[in-house]
């Protein structure tokens, strides 16, 4: 408790808020010493119970204290194979650090930051691998499919991943930014992967460009579909059809994938002067955050709750407020107002919190009080819904996939297995609790054991 948590060094505010740099930098080695030295080593550690993958957090603490970085990196690889994009991108204020015993009195042990440096400073070991005659199909490369791919291949089955874009990652190349996760650390990641011989097809839509009866007629003897949650959810405003209306997915996808951003992108980006983002998640900060970077000078979060209900990470919106971001909370959109096919404002309602809602939270209310706000740009951020492409692909062969009534793939909760044996889902088009990298990740570690089980 006398040692005072260690904190990572920051690009200065000002400048990151005209470059794509990485915002954070790693501990110093002394800093990572004296922030091991924190953990208290419990004998109940809590901290591994609210690690949806169980990283063993305790015993690769201990081997820093020990100086055995590598020692650490084979602790944390056991269970997952992402640490550099875990430490950096996971909700750890309400996981592993929300459940360390420090933070009942003072601050946690900064477990994200000591895992970020364990994983960009050590080596994954590649395992012996006996062949077991079996293939997995796979489709997306995301979290979890990135995580059930290293599980299945350890195991020495054939392991092909499908992914529906042109480069790998999901959305951890798409979605998050690179000030938030370098695209250096993630393609490491995923060499490590092809080095353990994970097989990647890109451009390839399951449900299009092949089918789940083609795959299993192709000899695949499981199939694993994570192929995440891509379907944008809109106001469902009068307006929502102007020119300058983006979803989150669309405008960030635009910026991460394809430079948009950038003047000589060969599809830009109309950047105005005044940009709105509706949603108060983390893709919410992440759209706010890169527009500014892009070059909007006025960037908004409009939120109908309080900011005491704001879903985001505490340190992500503590970022987009030093970049410039404006909050205005208890507004929620009536009409989007447009001029030549434009967005030229919107019009605000006032609310106010009524009574908790099923969520917990208190519900915003509408006054009846309307305020109209000039802007350009719009930006909806409310999440995310699944793609039908392989449910509709699947049932025109006779191969029903049952869902539930907002379109998710419907799976058994410990093994991910859904109504088809052999097929399994995970990730956002399957979730199970919160929508976040490191669920995702659990849901693939589940997904494999099964397949594992079911391929012995």
């Amino acid at each position: 408790m006398a040692i005072e948590r260690q904190r990572v060094i920051e690009q200065d505010k000002m400048e990151r808020r005209h470059n794509f740099d990485p915002v954070e930098s790693n501990l110093t080695p002394e800093q990572v010493k004296l922030e091991a030295s924190r953990c208290l080593n419990c004998k109940n550690p809590r901290c591994v119970q609210g690690c949806p993958v169980n990283i063993q957090i305790p015993q690769f603490i201990q081997a820093i204290k020990e100086g055995n970085l590598e020692k650490a990196g084979e602790i944390i690889r056991e269970t997952s194979m992402l640490p550099s994009v875990c430490g950096r991108v996971c909700p750890q204020e309400r996981q592993c650090e929300g459940n360390c015993v420090l933070g009942i009195k003072g601050s946690p042990v900064a477990i994200g930051a000591l895992e970020r440096y364990v994983g960009d400073n050590t080596k994954a070991d590649m395992p012996e691998i006996k062949p077991s005659g079996k293939k997995v199909a796979v489709v997306g490369s995301g979290c979890a499919g990135i995580t059930a791919a290293a599980d299945l291949r350890k195991e020495g089955h054939e392991v092909v991943v499908f992914e529906a874009l042109h480069k790998l990652g999901g959305v951890l190349r798409y979605g998050i930014p690179p000030f938030r996760l370098p695209r250096t650390v993630l393609d490491r990641e995923i060499t490590n992967l092809k080095q353990m011989g994970v097989k990647f097809h890109t451009n390839v839509i399951v449900g299009k460009s092949i089918t789940l009866k083609q795959l299993k007629e192709d000899g695949f003897d499981a199939i694993f579909i994570c192929s995440g949650a891509g379907l944008p959810k809109m106001l469902h405003v009068p307006g929502e059809n102007l020119n300058g209306v983006f979803s989150a997915n669309e405008f960030l996808t635009r910026v991460n994938l394809m430079q948009a951003g950038q003047p000589d992108s060969p599809t830009p980006l109309r950047v105005g002067k005044k940009a709105a983002i509706f949603g108060g998640g983390n893709v919410a900060m992440d759209a706010a955050r890169t527009a500014v970077r892009v070059g909007f000078e006025e960037v908004y979060i409009i939120y109908r709750r309080t900011e005491k209900e704001l879903p985001a990470r505490l340190e992500e919106i503590r970022h987009a407020k030093e970049e410039g971001v404006v909050f205005k909370f208890l507004y929620a959109p009536k009409e989007i107002i447009g001029e030549d096919g434009y967005v030229k404002a919107v019009d605000l309602e006032v609310m106010e919190l009524g009574e908790p809602d099923e969520s917990g939270r208190r519900k915003p209310v509408a006054t009846g009080k309307i305020e109209r706000m000039d802007l350009d740009t719009v930006i909806v951020a409310l999440g995310t819904g699944p793609n039908p492409i392989i449910q509709r692909s699947a049932e025109a062969e006779g191969l029903e996939i049952i869902t539930d009534k907002r379109g998710y793939i419907t799976v058994d909760g410990e093994t991910r297995c859904t109504n088809i044996p052999t097929v399994y889902a995970g990730g956002d088009v399957a979730p199970v609790g919160e929508s976040n990298a490191i669920n995702a990740m659990g849901a693939g570690k589940k997904a494999a054991k099964a397949i594992n089980d079911l391929l012995k």
